[in-house]
């Protein structure tokens, strides 16, 4: 879940033109903090999920849905596609 967060964070923070430093700000968390989230090298609380979320204006739940491109979309379809003869 880390890296589907950190995922969604900067696609949404790179679509709106906003920095770290304004998401941050907007959020009231720490600038690095949001930057250690982003890399997937810090697990975040759901209080600060909301705070993320309020900040980008989508929904909490926006932030943990697979982001189109991402890997494990793949993995989900091959293991739900069915077998020959089965």
């Amino acid at each position: 879940m880390p890296d589907i967060l950190a995922a969604n964070i900067r696609r949404l923070r790179n679509a709106q033109g906003i920095s770290q430093e304004e998401l941050a700000h907007r959020s009231g968390i720490d600038r690095s903090y949001v930057g250690q989230i982003e890399r997937a090298e810090h697990k975040a609380t759901v209080v600060t999920l909301g705070r993320l979320a309020r900040a980008l204006k989508v929904l909490p739940g926006d932030l943990l849905t697979l982001p189109p491109d991402h890997p494990y979309l793949s993995e989900l379809a091959a293991a739900t596609r069915p077998r020959n003869g089965a």
